[in-house]
């Protein structure tokens, strides 16, 4: 049987390709909104857009040559919780532009030398891990996961398009994939090449989250675990396959260092990519002298930051997932809960852009 070790290592290497790619790039989903509110400028969209469509390519190709098994993803089920995929979605949109960017991009920043970031990731850990087991959780699974719609198939488009139309899995994979990527790619090129450092961080962030679904739903794919005589996903912290995402792995990194003792407590995919991203942003922080040590500029600043971890955790946990967890890995699935988080992200995040332009304009 594989080794948890080997998935671990897989998923840190996978992790620092991300970072320092994600660094080198400028990859940033709120840098992407914040670049079209205040200057037009699209490029970094166009960036997040060819990473979605590398990363739907690959794992849909993948899904369909039988190598992995979309279904056994929690992206995927059959329960829409679509008023918990809307009020999180939100949460984390406001979020970002408080805490100066998503969670991704917080990992990165912290590798970077930003001391801003390192107080940002306790508190999104925090009110990450209260969304999943505290009092945010409580509320949670009271007042907004009960709202769902029941579909009669797995919430992914070819799955929901094949039950419609009685196609077979690949005619709906096909008819899925055209669907969602030829809107996207005319919206890339649409002026011709976008450049090298678009080509470079959108393909390179799809073909990350494409390996991590290799990683944990192929290569750490048990048929039946010695212990338990049941199929297992190896090292994954829900128990199903697992790609790049780091709105729960982060509050999983701090339970972990916390409890450190408690043999129960162990490594997992999301933790060791989470942590990858901090070391592969640090690398090429120190090797290009980029790395800087920066810290708040008073407690007004201090205070948004808090708000937007807080935001940004329990968001990003009660939407299941982040920028990259539902607006990349989610998507890559074609599951129509990321569709509705993904809106509700960028939603949240331009209304509280022009919040903040027009906080400035007014002198409030």
């Amino acid at each position: 049987m594989v080794s948890s070790t080997l998935i671990t290592t897989l998923a840190f290497a996978l992790g620092i390709a991300f970072g320092a790619l994600s660094t080198a790039t400028r990859f940033c989903t709120m840098g992407a909104v914040a670049d079209i509110v205040n200057m037009h400028d699209w490029a970094r969209m166009r960036m997040w857009a060819l990473a979605i469509v590398v990363a739907v390519i690959g794992t849909q190709w993948m899904s369909a040559a039988g190598l992995i098994d979309l279904s056994k993803t929690f992206y995927t089920g059959e329960q829409l919780r679509w008023l918990s995929h809307i009020v999180g979605g939100l949460m984390f949109g406001v979020g970002m532009p408080l805490a100066s960017g998503c969670g991704a991009r917080m990992l990165t920043r912290l590798g970077g030398g930003n001391l801003k970031a390192l107080v940002v990731m306790v508190f999104f850990g925090l009110s990450a891990y209260m969304a999943l087991r505290g009092v945010f959780g409580v509320w949670r699974s009271l007042w907004l996961d009960p709202v769902s719609l029941t579909l009669p198939a797995t919430q992914d488009l070819p799955g929901l398009m094949g039950a419609a139309g009685g196609w077979g899995q690949d005619v709906a994979i096909a008819a899925a994939c055209a669907l969602v990527l030829l809107p996207l790619l005319a919206f890339i090129f649409r002026r011709g090449y976008p450049g090298h450092s678009v080509m470079l961080g959108g393909v390179g962030v799809g073909l990350c989250v494409m390996a991590g679904w290799w990683v944990s739903g192929h290569i750490g794919f048990v048929a039946e675990h010695p212990d338990t005589l049941q199929e297992a996903f190896i090292a994954t912290d829900s128990g199903k396959m697992e790609s790049l995402s780091f709105a729960a792995p982060i509050a999983y990194t701090l339970e972990l260092l916390m409890l450190w003792s408690d043999a129960s407590r162990v490594m997992s995919f999301g933790i060791a990519a989470a942590l990858g991203v901090i070391v592969g942003a640090a690398g090429y922080s120190l090797t290009t002298r980029q790395f800087r040590i920066e810290s708040f500029a008073g407690s007004e600043d201090l205070m948004r930051h808090l708000i937007g971890a807080v935001l940004m955790g329990a968001g990003g946990v009660t939407a299941m997932g982040c920028t990259i967890g539902q607006g990349v890995t989610g998507l890559s699935t074609l599951a129509v809960g990321s569709m509705i988080t993904l809106a509700a992200i960028l939603i949240g995040c331009t209304a509280m852009m022009k919040f903040d332009e027009w906080r400035l304009m007014r002198g409030v």
